[in-house]
């Protein structure tokens, strides 16, 4: 069963989390959500919505259980992005899971705030907020909603967020499965 960790940081985005939490689920994969505090509840921006994450980073680093993953997802949102590129952990996890070579997905403003100050977007074709693409001269921005370049997907806000999450199934499943889910739920 593939595996997949969304890392939620205080004033994330709701419909960007919790959308490809769903999708995921539903398609089969092992979601993981973990907050990267020491806290399981974690708020969200807009809707002030308290989600209770399934275990924190730090817990997932003293179990050693990051080398499982097959992708890590970055909800948007302002202070979420910031405070997730805030974190050595989220940095140190971005860093492995690039090296390996997996599933590194952002939407909204994280392309920009959390993946293009570690070199991830570097030559990489990506799309973000429009806006936010200017924090991000190194990689190469297009205004597609979804963009999928290598082992990098990227996605503009909360409106992409269905799309978002059918590419990243497609992407560790197959077409055949995004496409049922993309169905199933009328995107």
């Amino acid at each position: 069963m593939k595996k997949a960790i969304v890392l939620l940081a205080d004033g994330f985005e709701d419909v960007e989390a919790i959308t490809p939490i769903d999708y995921l689920r539903r398609a089969g994969i092992d979601v993981t959500i973990a907050s990267i505090s020491q806290s399981l509840t974690v708020t969200s921006r807009w809707g002030g919505i308290k989600v209770t994450a399934d275990i924190t980073l730090t817990e997932i680093f003293s179990k050693n259980e990051q080398t499982n993953l097959d992708a890590v997802i970055l909800p948007g949102g302002m202070p979420g992005a910031s405070n997730l590129t805030a974190s050595q952990e989220v940095r140190v996890l971005l860093n492995e899971i690039a090296s390996a070579g997996k599933l590194i997905c952002a939407i909204c403003a994280s392309p920009a705030v959390i993946l293009a100050p570690q070199g991830l977007l570097a030559g990489k074709r990506f799309t973000c907020y429009p806006g936010m693409e200017e924090k991000a001269a190194d990689g190469i921005w297009l205004q597609d909603r979804v963009v999928v370049d290598g082992n990098i997907i990227t996605s503009r806000g909360a409106g992409t967020a269905g799309e978002f999450a059918i590419a990243i199934i497609g992407k560790l499943l197959d077409e055949a499965a995004a496409k049922k889910i993309a169905e199933a739920v009328l995107l």
